[in-house]
């Protein structure tokens, strides 16, 4: 597999199960917070938007870079849920899989991040992960998409059944895709009111 796309609410396991795949593969990790920081012109009217774009394309870069130098498996997270309608039709000719964590207990997925929240950091949503995790746990697949849910299991058991569905996925490369309507998918950028 040459590329490896993490998705899915807030607070899921992505960043885990990432780290973990990692370290399997033997590869690189690339999340789109990863990029350095930088100052916004003060000409730019959407702040959230113009930023977004940014670390998107910065991502796209970071990806293109290493695949270019050898690596396989290449793991990236991170990037706006709207994002994920993309991948099909920047990735289409390409061996890829799209893992996308949700979680069918709700309450799991609360205590998550109310753990995140107190020993890790990061994103600190909680009457907002419960909304994104059902909008992204509904939406249709997309082209080599599978769906993990991570509801009653450890992480060393969502990494099992992430490494088999990796290890046991043929890709398609050619598929008749239309990115779906922007209002399936949620964005973390609240200017485009889909917060």
């Amino acid at each position: 597999m040459d590329f490896i796309f993490i998705i899915g609410p807030s607070a899921v396991g992505k960043t885990t199960l990432a780290r973990e795949l990692y370290k399997r593969y033997k590869s690189v990790i690339i999340e789109q917070n990863m990029v350095p920081e930088f100052e916004i012109p003060d000409d730019v009217e959407d702040v959230g938007e113009f930023e977004e774009q940014l670390c998107w394309e910065d991502t796209l870069l970071q990806i293109a870079f290493f695949h270019e130098r050898g690596y396989r498996n290449i793991v990236a997270l991170d990037f706006d849920d709207l994002r994920a309608r993309e991948i099909p039709v920047v990735f289409e000719g390409e061996d890829y899989i799209i893992l996308r964590l949700v979680s069918g207990d709700a309450e799991q997925i609360r205590r998550q991040m109310e753990h995140r929240h107190n020993n890790e950091g990061g994103l600190y949503a909680p009457d907002y992960v419960e909304r994104a995790n059902d909008v992204i746990r509904k939406r249709s697949l997309l082209p080599n998409e599978v769906v993990i849910d991570v509801a009653g299991k450890t992480k060393e058991e969502v990494l099992a059944e992430a490494i088999s569905v990796i290890d046991g996925f043929q890709p398609l490369r050619e598929y008749d895709y239309e990115p779906g309507d922007r209002h399936d998918f949620l964005s973390w950028v609240q200017s485009r009111k889909l917060f």
